[in-house]
């Protein structure tokens, strides 16, 4: 049993390690890109209409998401949650087929 923890535990570990990465992955694809579109916005109107900034708070927004996820920061929303979600799914649908030919 203590194996099946370990292994477990293992690979949550790795599982949040790999949404860490990915998550600083989009965090410098979000720095590079909106730095590009900042440089094209300054060359074709030098401020005027600065609306490279719409393009950095939409896809900001998804980023800040994407941060609550990797690192934990929704505590309605956490593992916890999602086993007590599923086993209230399961014990539901156990007793849906239970009294569905009754």
């Amino acid at each position: 049993m203590r194996d099946f923890d370990k292994e477990n535990s293992y690979l949550r570990a790795k599982e949040r390690v790999a949404a860490i990465k990915k998550f600083y992955t989009s965090l410098l694809s979000y720095i590079v890109f909106i730095a590009m579109l900042a440089g094209i916005n300054y060359y074709t109107n030098e401020w005027s209409h600065p609306w490279f900034l719409w393009a950095a708070f939409g896809w900001g927004i998804g980023l800040v998401f994407h941060a609550f996820k990797a690192f934990g920061w929704m505590p309605f929303m956490n593992k916890d949650w999602e086993e007590r979600k599923i086993k209230e799914f399961m014990e539901n649908d156990d007793d849906s087929s239970k009294n569905r030919w009754t």
